[in-house]
């Protein structure tokens, strides 16, 4: 598995670990400079006040949402298995980032067959086509449709339910555009929250990954490539998050 610092990632990898003779996790960072030219280039696509509303929407009003969405949490945790305990010691190894020559030469070193990536930065042709192996990608939102983050929010606000889901799809370097493998569309109730939906995106991300990494194994996956132009989504702003939640009632 090559993850990054997210929690997710540890709900797939105890999802798989059972059924999967998951050998390593390389574990990336996201280190400071590389999150500064993130932000810049964010702010120089999109300007500096939208990146500042989704700051704020991420530092405070995502906050609230986790506060008082603690029980709605713990039920989907507790309903659909999701488990995020550590992973094993012995199988960890962390690198600095996704992209650097630490993480391609233990890749080399490993020569593993499959890749299971989990919440890391956008991969480089220079890991992907450093070694010869599948790269798998859990993403939460039904691609091409929805790429980017909060697939299923953003599917939500453009009333568009029957595209709030999970898709499990090939890695490549593009964002979320790799030829798609299985997709599922979820099921979201009152309780539901831009928070609560990822972890129903990830308990239904888990089960089309075994699905995938089984066909892989006995070589009958069958990827295909959607013809449906989407769009690449971004965090909302908190104002746009507010506006949203009183006209739609889309929380």
């Amino acid at each position: 598995m090559l993850v990054g610092p997210g929690k997710s990632a540890k709900f797939m990898y105890n999802g798989l670990k059972n059924d999967f003779p998951i050998k390593t996790i390389v574990k990336a960072g996201f280190p400071r400079e590389e999150k500064i030219r993130f932000l810049k280039r964010r702010a120089k696509r999109q300007g500096y006040w939208h990146l500042l509303g989704q700051i704020l929407f991420q530092v405070g009003c995502t906050r609230m949402l986790k506060y008082f969405s603690r029980k709605r949490i713990l039920d989907i945790k507790n309903t659909l298995n999701l488990s995020d305990a550590d992973y094993d010691s012995n199988k960890l190894i962390e690198v600095p980032s996704v992209n650097s020559d630490d993480c391609l030469n233990i890749l080399r070193r490993m020569q593993p067959n499959i890749v299971i990536v989990h919440g890391t930065q956008i991969i480089t042709k220079k890991i992907l086509n450093g070694i010869s192996a599948t790269f798998l990608n859990t993403h939460a939102g039904i691609t091409p449709i929805y790429r980017g983050v909060h697939g299923a929010y953003w599917a939500l606000v453009n009333n568009d339910r029957e595209n709030c889901g999970t898709t499990v799809h090939l890695v490549d370097s593009t964002i979320d555009g790799g030829d798609i493998l299985y997709q599922e569309r979820i099921q979201i109730d009152d309780l539901d929250n831009f928070i609560t939906y990822p972890y129903l995106q990830m308990a239904a991300g888990i089960k089309l990954m075994k699905l995938a990494l089984n066909d892989l194994i006995h070589e009958r996956a069958s990827p295909y490539k959607s013809n449906i132009r989407g769009k690449l989504c971004y965090h909302p702003t908190l104002w746009k998050y507010l506006q949203l939640r009183i006209t739609k009632g889309i929380k």
